[in-house]
């Protein structure tokens, strides 16, 4: 014959349950106090940074008309034309002009209708 508690055991498909015997501390049965565990954020490897603005630049080129820049402006970002026409002159005379602005979705998809459009745009990130 065995022990007590093995005696005494009962089974349960593949569950076994044991009687709680003498030979368990009397502690086990008395509930226990649970201490708060400080606990530490994971810390990213990359920090993130706030999304810059992309700027979209249109360069001089010597096939468009300006007065077609001007239409193109005007037609795209729905500028007056007044504005339009500004833009169109920092173009001729100094290059290049920033038209509009935004995610870097926005800037994509500017610099491509431009592109349909027959204009030289870049984009970049705002500084």
């Amino acid at each position: 014959m065995g022990t007590p508690a093995t005696e005494s055991l009962r089974v349960f498909g593949d569950a076994v349950a044991r009687p709680l015997t003498a030979s368990v501390s009397s502690t086990a049965t008395m509930p226990v106090e649970l201490s708060p565990v400080e606990t530490r954020l994971p810390v990213p490897d990359d920090v993130v940074q706030d999304d810059v603005p992309w700027v979209v630049i249109v360069w001089n080129d010597p096939i468009n008309l300006m007065s077609y820049v001007t239409f193109v402006f005007q037609k795209l970002f729905g500028y007056s034309r007044p504005k339009a026409e500004k833009l169109m002159m920092d173009v001729h005379v100094l290059g290049r002009a920033v038209v509009s602005s935004g995610d870097r979705e926005k800037a994509e998809r500017d610099v491509f209708r431009l592109h349909e459009h027959g204009l030289w745009a870049t984009m970049q990130h705002d500084t």
